[in-house]
């Protein structure tokens, strides 16, 4: 079998056992990644094939001498063009940033690189990770794993395209509104966006206010997911709002009983979110196979928040957060030519904001988590909600205009189901959930209660031993090469 088959924890199980090669691995991916990356494109900036299997002789030779790094010891991987990466260039997709070197990893990747990951590339992701539909003006634009036609989603969209691919094992990403989670949905795969604080982000400018975006893990497999976030997690001082590290999620994902687990589902909210034909339904498919495990499913109208105030205090911090990090580039005018039209709304939105909108944002915000919280108290242990409301749409088309004839007034209105848990900072998963009439793929989200990242982790693994039929639907070009018998 060609490894980039496996699970990352049974490719670390046979590096460490010294069944496979770091080496043998590292062909493996490069020759996956040369034949799916031209058509998908999500994988960029794409080291030396010489240098990568040098890097991996490296690590053979650590084995040889029995010194392991740890569990990612060995595993190919390419990180999200969002993040710092110490002499590989980081463009966030922008042609501002096309020749960023940066000279230090982002806290994040050099905990993945302690771990033993060797770092091949980068995953494409949109200008600026701002919209959830993965192309830029550098790379193009990244291909879903079921059809390339289609989006892959974002801004995690590479990410979620390699791994549904077997171009990576385990993969990176990042969530502000939804990024770990819609491109998860859209590619048949697990997507985690940890408790606020959980990941921390260094370097960092501010590390007080902007709490509203984390990084975290993506993978096939929950326990994939969990070791991944082991990585990731733990306090640095330097984010003084990070929470502490050391759990070890992978080790207890059995350790739980899905039978009498409450789940709250939301729906479309009472029809306040407009969704396409098809997305509630294979949702519910979803939410059967949690009853069938004993969960407890209950319909919740959206009595206890106010949508629309939520959307209003969500635009505010949003436009005040995202032209916090444009300003720089636009220091110079003649850059907002190379800049898309959608970060400069999103910075002329911002222009006109007051500290008086802004606090009664916060103050906005705060209640909405106290409401969320008054939810969870009283009537569940998990919220569930579509990661999505639209399929896949075409690649050409920069964003949906309308959703089942209702027209979006945003560029990312489109998305406006996952921000009730990035704006609670609450840890949200979003699983496999089935297929619709056309063969895309749609996910499941799921929410969990304040820092109870272990108990959603707990709950991904009791459904994804109960999705098989689901996980097991690879992409067509997946499925081709097994047909010929070449993966």
């Amino acid at each position: 079998m060609d490894p980039t088959e496996l699970p990352a924890h049974a490719l670390s199980a046979a590096i460490h056992a010294r069944q496979l090669s770091c080496r043998e691995l590292m062909r493996a991916t490069l020759a996956r990644i040369a034949a799916l990356n031209p058509v998908h494109k999500a994988i960029v900036s794409l080291r030396d094939e010489a240098e990568l299997l040098r890097e991996a002789d490296a690590r053979d030779a650590q084995l040889q001498r029995g010194e392991a790094m740890g569990w990612m010891h060995g595993l190919p991987q390419a990180i999200k063009d969002l993040a710092l990466t110490a002499g590989l260039r980081t463009t966030l997709g922008s042609p501002l940033m096309k020749d960023f070197i940066p000279k230090e990893d982002g806290l994040m990747v050099a905990r993945m690189k302690a771990a033993g990951a060797i770092v091949i590339g980068k995953t494409n992701t949109p200008e600026f990770g701002l919209g959830s539909h993965s192309f830029n003006e550098l790379f193009g634009c990244t291909g879903n794993a079921y059809d390339p036609a289609k989006s892959a989603g974002g801004s995690s969209g590479g990410a979620a395209v390699a791994l549904a691919t077997r171009m990576l094992a385990v993969a990176d990403g990042s969530d502000f509104m939804g990024s770990l989670r819609n491109p998860a949905a859209w590619n048949n795969v697990f997507g985690l966006r940890p408790s606020q604080g959980r990941v921390p982000l260094w370097p960092a400018s501010d590390v007080w206010v902007t709490q509203l975006g984390t990084e975290g893990p993506m993978a096939r497999h929950t326990q994939d997911l969990a070791l991944l976030l082991e990585t990731q997690a733990g306090h640095d001082p330097r984010v003084p709002l990070s929470l502490p590290g050391g759990e070890r999620y992978a080790q207890r994902l059995r350790d739980f009983q899905p039978r009498g687990q409450r789940i709250a589902w939301l729906g479309d909210l009472g029809g306040y979110l407009a969704m396409e034909p098809g997305i509630l339904e294979v949702c519910e498919q979803g939410l059967q196979r949690l009853q069938g495990l004993g969960c407890v499913v209950e319909p919740r109208q959206p009595g206890f928040f106010s949508p629309e105030a939520v959307w209003q205090a969500w635009l505010v911090w949003r436009r005040w957060l995202v032209a916090g990090r444009l300003a720089p580039y636009l220091f110079k005018p003649s850059n907002r030519a190379l800049i898309k039209p959608e970060a400069l709304w999103e910075a002329d939105q911002a222009a006109g904001l007051s500290g008086a909108q802004t606090l009664a944002a916060s103050t906005q915000r705060s209640a909405f988590y106290q409401q969320m919280l008054a939810l969870f108290d009283a009537h569940c242990d998990f919220i569930a909600l579509p990661a999505t409301q639209v399929w896949p749409f075409e690649a050409s088309q920069r964003w949906p205009q309308q959703i089942n004839g209702r027209a979006m007034d945003t560029y990312h209105r489109w998305m406006e189901v996952t921000i009730y848990a990035s704006f609670a900072g609450l840890p949200a998963i979003s699983l496999p959930a089935g297929f619709g009439p056309t063969g895309l793929p749609c996910g499941l989200q799921i929410i969990g209660r304040p820092q109870g990242d272990l108990a959603l982790l707990q709950l991904s693994q009791a459904y994804e031993d109960a999705a098989q039929d689901v996980l097991q639907r690879r992409p067509p070009s997946i499925a081709a090469q097994l047909d010929d018998g070449l993966a």
